[in-house]
């Protein structure tokens, strides 16, 4: 099954890993050096959820900050 809050609709998303050396100018140094880049992959926050959907329990996939912010009906 999908990685993917049902409520908002957010999922895994890629993006890429950025290894940085050296001390940066504005604290002294002689700068940053940027290396190889290699793909990395952001999964959201997913917790698995009774809530009511249309007067019924139902168990759904959502992410924390759907949870936080009040769109969903905690089941307890």
């Amino acid at each position: 099954m999908a990685r993917r809050c049902e409520i908002c609709g957010k999922g895994t998303i890629s993006g890429n890993n950025v290894p940085r050396k050296g001390q940066a100018k504005k604290k002294g140094g002689v700068g940053q050096h940027i290396g190889v880049t290699t793909k990395r992959v952001f999964k959201p926050n997913i917790v698995s959820v009774k809530s009511l959907v249309n007067g019924t329990t139902k168990t759904i996939k959502v992410c924390t900050r759907c949870l936080r912010s009040g769109r969903v009906q905690k089941v307890v």
